[in-house]
């Protein structure tokens, strides 16, 4: 099968963009501007087109993920992303804190822009054109609202979370404050979990970036029935634990919010054929954390390694499908077996694990031993044998 529907117009003296003639990438999200960079990598001459509808490719998020996520292969272009990292993290409950090795790192919007910008500016066939909402997406071309018909090779759809298709059993929902400070002292390490604040509209945790000695990220984040977000309460009392914790706030720098679907059974992935669905739209993401930065990177990858078939692309995307099988599972378990106030005691035992089962987990890399692991041992406090009966009969 291949990926590219019809020749490309370059003479076939001229570099390819491993294996495809023009790209058209429909969106300049994380997803989309990780392909640029990869095919950039490989081919600097390659014919690449990045349409965005708002004014900049620049969006006001962070991504996360573990080291251990990044293949060895993709370090040379995937490195200069990183704005922050860390050599280890810590997670709170009320029962007990735990530290877990291995390095940590986050990525900002205006990182990746920045870097996206840089290549872009040296690469002679490859541009970023803004303002340019689309009407149509094609296998072979994308039409603008302007009537601008773009012919392709190959085209790759990343417009967001909202055009996934998936059974939505719940929400991961936040709001985050970066904080500009005037004293007091931020932590050295990150805390991917602090469950130890009041739990309310499900399970929530408060998520904590050290980004530079006056700098922080504080998020307050819910595993919600709903997508509702009352903002300005959440920013009072985000402010209010940031004081309580002996920081003194000069200024908020910026404010990020995100509602993120939880499916109960795995999304509807992407065909490998033109267009192709990257991103949340691809159903390319982590079911119960919502990362979505390893999975992203892992279709970034393939492209690049298939050289136009499609091959390589299918057996990542089974790959993928099988491991969200498995966390669809688990999202059923944590939303239907335990009552909103109990869902803390699932988490409490997942971080008991081994740190190289919970980094596989997070990666969508979970071996059959980690599965068992997971799922096995005594159940935590608050499980609920109606709850098991109807995740078993979902299944």
């Amino acid at each position: 099968m291949s990926l590219h529907h019809q020749p490309s117009s370059k003479p076939s003296g001229e570099p390819r963009a491993a294996g495809f003639g023009r790209v058209v990438l429909v969106g300049a999200g994380l997803q989309n501007s990780l392909i640029a960079l990869a095919l950039l990598d490989r081919d600097p001459d390659a014919e690449i087109v990045l349409l965005e509808k708002e004014p900049s490719s620049a969006r006001n998020h962070t991504w996360s993920c573990h080291a251990s996520d990044i293949p060895a292969d993709v370090w040379n272009w995937f490195e200069p992303l990183v704005c922050a990292r860390w050599p280890a993290y810590d997670v709170r409950f009320a029962s007990y804190s735990r530290r877990i090795e291995g390095e940590y790192l986050a990525l900002s919007s205006a990182r990746v822009e920045a870097v996206l910008s840089e290549r872009l500016a040296h690469a002679p066939n490859a541009r970023l054109i803004t303002n340019a909402p689309v009407a149509d997406v094609g296998a072979n071309s994308v039409t603008l609202e302007d009537g601008t018909r773009i012919d392709a090779d190959l085209v790759v759809d990343s417009r967001g979370p909202e055009r996934a298709a998936m059974a939505v059993l719940g929400y991961q929902k936040f709001v985050g404050l970066e904080l500009e400070l005037s004293g007091g002292t931020a932590p050295v390490l990150p805390t991917l979990m602090d469950a130890t604040v009041a739990q309310r509209d499900g399970y929530r945790f408060l998520y904590v970036l050290p980004l530079g000695p006056h700098r922080i990220l504080y998020e307050d984040t819910y595993y919600s029935e709903t997508p509702d977000l009352d903002e300005a309460e959440i920013t009072a009392g985000l402010l209010k634990m940031a004081a309580i914790a002996g920081l003194k706030v000069k200024q908020v720098l910026r404010r990020e919010r995100g509602v993120l679907p939880l499916p109960s059974r795995p999304p509807k992935l992407t065909r490998p054929v033109s267009p192709l669905l990257g991103g949340y739209a691809g159903g390319l993401f982590h079911p119960t954390t919502g990362y979505s930065l390893p999975v992203a990177l892992r279709l970034s990858r393939a492209l690049v390694r298939c050289d136009g078939d499609a091959t390589e692309l299918e057996r990542t995307l089974a790959h993928v499908a099988r491991q969200q099988r498995f966390a669809c599972w688990l999202n059923r378990l944590l939303f239907r077996a335990f009552a909103p106030r109990d869902r803390h005691r699932v988490l409490e035992r997942f971080y008991r694990l081994p740190e190289g089962t919970i980094a596989r987990f997070y990666a969508l890399e979970s071996t059959s031993l980690d599965r068992a692991r997971i799922i096995c041992g005594k159940p935590p406090k608050g499980f609920s044998a109606t709850g098991l009966w109807q995740v078993r009969s979902a299944a």
